[in-house]
Formats: structure tokens, C-alpha cells, sequence
């Protein structure tokens, strides 16, 4: 026999009043347009305007993922490790997309991780050597990063873009010359898009990258990292600086340019090569033994790129810090 609650609800329609039934107890009523009812978990619903279709997937304990669109492909979501957090896939990731997956979740935990480690060693300053149009700056401040930014682009059109990305941030600063060994005036091959570099392309490289094959050459200024230390600096009450430097086959130049300056340094970052994609760049072993010679240690190593033909990592990021620094030290350094 129906209650008088549910028969109410089936005469409503009958005077232009439009009801969604909840459930038990529950009901929506309204006038106009249409209403649609989506579970979503046990005693929670979703009501939507319209009729569009949604999809729903569990991320957790009371957590839920609402989709609109098409409810053939359900978004994933993958625990990762016991942090709590999940990783939320739209489907499954196709074999031939593993690739790029693979290095843009790279990417990401590579800036995650460097984010966390200027704000553990009281980082004020970040040398960001080989800015192209500011893209490394930009992740910065995404991941929180507030502290003083110094940009080195030497290539006049990408100086321009990298300009632009810094020219409303009060603590950004950019100089559109290059960093090296020595003092000089030499030729760069441009038009690579991101990969202008001060070295010829390898063979090895001229495979991998057709664009090698075209361009043309630009005269650029460099100086020594440790001549433009002090400018970059100035206001900095106990400066606390970290080298990034993304060189393109040049990263060892610029570390050697630092001179004894480089012990100022409280942690570095270097993209270092697997595979030499450019003549005269060092291999990855002999880069990084420099780096520890200095007195870095490693924290962490970040596919950059890999070959698609056997799925060899070309270059990595290698994240470092100062390896004389004890964690308590360090600890009571972090602001």
C-alpha cells in the first residue's frame, strides 16, 4: 500500500511540479528545466541541471571524481604508496602513450621534489641558467617558490619571451648573455626550439632530432658565474643560492665558470646525458663526479628524455645538495 508521502509525490507532476526521487524520505521538486539524480556513494547523490551524463569514480574513503561527458571510459584513480595521495587517470594509458606519461610524470615529481628541497635548505636565490622563455621560473612560483630568481638567456628572440614571463614579477631577474668557462664572444646554434646550444649536434644527435639539420647560428655574449654572483645577490641578507642549469650540452662549462664560488652553493641541478647528443658534452658519469668532487650529493634523478626506438633514457635532471650539510643543520636552516 503506498504512504501518502509517495503519493503526493506522483500527483505533484500532475500540477506541473517536476520531482526527482531521492529515496526514502527524499525527494527534489521543482518548476522548470530538468534535474538529473547521480549516485555517487552509499547516502550521497549528485543532482545536475539537464540530462547530461556523468560518470563517478571512488578516489578514496568519502572521495569521489565526477566526470561529464560520456560514460564509456571511467577515470582511474592509483594509490601512491601510503602518502594518502592518488593519481586520477582519464582511462587507461595506451601502450603508445606509456612514453610520454612516463616523463611528464617525471617532470612533475622532479619539480616537487626541488620545490621541497629550497624550501628544507632555506634556498633565497635560484640561479636559472639556460631559462629559454621562463618556463623553469614559472614552475617555480607555481610550486611556491618566493625567494629571488635569476634568469641567464643568451638567444635574443627567446630573451625576449623569457622577458616577458619575468617582467611583472618584482624578484625575477633576467640578463640575456650566457655563462661559461670563460669570457667571450662565440656562435650558437638557434632555431632548435628549446635545444639552442653553444655545441655542435652529435651524430647520434642529427638522428634523433631532424631539427639539427636546419638553423642557423647567432653571436651571443658569455661571462663567469662567479663576476655576476655579487650583483645577483645584492639585498640578500645570508644568501643561501641554488644552480640550475638546463645548457644543452654545456652545464659542466657553467659549473666551471662558478670558480671557488661554487662552495656558496647550497644545492645544484644539472641536466646531465646519458646519450651525448652534442660533440664535446660530457658523459653523465664524468659530470657528476665533478659535481661530488665539489662537494654535491645526489638526491635525485629525473628522466628528461629517451630514445623511442629502445626506450634508453637520453638525458636525465640530476637533483643535488650539499653533501657536508648535516640534516639537522639543515633542518634548522629551512624557513
Amino acid at each position: 500500500m503506498q504512504t501518502l508521502y509517495r503519493r503526493l509525490l506522483g500527483i505533484l507532476p500532475r500540477i506541473g511540479v517536476k520531482v526527482v526521487d531521492l529515496g526514502p524520505g527524499t525527494a527534489l521538486v521543482f518548476r522548470r528545466g530538468e534535474r538529473t539524480a547521480v549516485p555517487v556513494g552509499r547516502g550521497a547523490d549528485l543532482v545536475t541541471r539537464g540530462k547530461g551524463r556523468y560518470t563517478v569514480t571512488e578516489a578514496g574513503t568519502d572521495t569521489w571524481v565526477v566526470a561529464h561527458g560520456s560514460t564509456e571510459r571511467h577515470p582511474t584513480t592509483v594509490p601512491l604508496g601510503g602518502t594518502g595521495a592518488r593519481l586520477l587517470l582519464d582511462g587507461a594509458v595506451p601502450a603508445e602513450g606509456e612514453r610520454e606519461f612516463q616523463l611528464a610524470a617525471s617532470h612533475h615529481l622532479c619539480a616537487q621534489h626541488v620545490a621541497a628541497l629550497l624550501e628544507l635548505n632555506g634556498v633565497n636565490c635560484v640561479f636559472d641558467v639556460g631559462a629559454n622563455s621562463g618556463q623553469y621560473g614559472k614552475g617555480l612560483r607555481r610550486f611556491g617558490y618566493t625567494g629571488r630568481i635569476v634568469s641567464f638567456e643568451p638567444v635574443a628572440a627567446t630573451f625576449a619571451k623569457l622577458r616577458r614571463s619575468a617582467e611583472n614579477d618584482h624578484d625575477w631577474q633576467a640578463y640575456n648573455f650566457a655563462l661559461g668557462r670563460e669570457e667571450a664572444v662565440r656562435s650558437i646554434h638557434v632555431d632548435w626550439k628549446s635545444m639552442n646550444s653553444l655545441l655542435p649536434p652529435s651524430e647520434y644527435g642529427k638522428e634523433r632530432y631532424r631539427r639539427f639539420a636546419k638553423g642557423r647560428t647567432e653571436e651571443i655574449e658569455i661571462r663567469r658565474l662567479d663576476d655576476v654572483m655579487q650583483k645577483a645577490l645584492e639585498g640578500i641578507d645570508d644568501p643561501r643560492p641554488y644552480l640550475k642549469m638546463d645548457t644543452q650540452g654545456f652545464d659542466m662549462e657553467v659549473f666551471a665558470g662558478a670558480g671557488e664560488r661554487i662552495s656558496e652553493f647550497v644545492g645544484m641541478q644539472s641536466e646531465v646525458a646519458a646519450l651525448q647528443l652534442y660533440e664535446g658534452s660530457p658523459a653523465m658519469g664524468k659530470a657528476i663526479a665533478a659535481y661530488e668532487a665539489a662537494g654535491f650529493g645526489v638526491t635525485g634523478m629525473y628522466p628528461v628524455t629517451r630514445d623511442p626506438a629502445t626506450g634508453r633514457v637520453v638525458e636525465f635532471d640530476c637533483v643535488m645538495v650539499r653533501a657536508d650539510d648535516g640534516a639537522g643543520e639543515v633542518t634548522g636552516r629551512a624557513r
